[in-house]
């Protein structure tokens, strides 16, 4: 059985946080689906923590905004934000554990919850860019074939770090196709409910 873990907030709280250092709605939506995605994880992975998972999925990029011309120094920023939010080191530990890879002073991802942040995170971000150009721009009509071809395309959303994704599937021990395909199905498990990709309203 799995430690119940606290995240030292409610849902809401990380949003207000969330909201009171992101302005752009382009990075409000990031977090919520991030958050989306660790919460359809957590259910099969850690039922227990689902809320845990989602409040580190919201909040994992909360000082990219403010501080994105210091990329090396990203979530050094968040950690006393979240603190003084009342937030716990569980919760500060997991946010910063998905930028080791660029800042090797940062924790490594050792939990599971850790390890599908960092490998889904950035995962998120190439499939929404993908979902925005197709005729429906909805996720629910994408699928692996089409994430790869994207994937293999260096030019397609070129701040993608592919590395980076690719590391986080070794940590998993999952196959590249099996990180696609679950976390497509992630993204399309709350996509109906949520104009998650910008579809232009009708």
């Amino acid at each position: 059985m799995s430690e119940t873990l606290s995240a030292g907030m409610t849902r809401e709280q990380a949003y207000e946080l969330l909201a009171a250092h992101n302005h752009d709605p382009f990075h409000l939506e990031h977090g919520e689906t991030v958050e989306g995605v660790m919460r359809y994880f957590a259910r099969e992975l850690d039922p227990d923590n689902v809320e845990f998972w989602g409040i580190v999925g919201l909040l994992h990029d909360l000082d990219w905004e403010e501080h994105a011309d210091e990329p090396e120094r990203h979530t050094l920023f968040a950690a006393p934000l979240i603190e003084e939010a009342g937030g716990t080191p569980e919760l500060v530990r997991a946010v910063q554990s998905h930028c080791s890879d660029f800042n090797p002073d940062l924790p490594h991802p050792e939990l599971e919850m850790e390890k599908i942040l960092f490998a889904c995170e950035e995962l998120t971000g190439l499939i929404g860019a993908a979902v925005v150009m197709r005729p429906s721009k909805s996720v629910m009509d994408f699928n692996v074939k089409s994430l790869k071809k994207k994937f293999k395309d260096k030019r397609f959303a070129a701040g993608v770090n592919r590395d980076t994704i690719r590391h986080g599937a070794e940590m998993l021990g999952w196959e590249l196709d099996e990180l696609f395909a679950r976390t497509i199905e992630a993204m399309q498990s709350f996509a109906p409910d949520r104009d998650t990709f910008g579809k232009e309203d009708a």
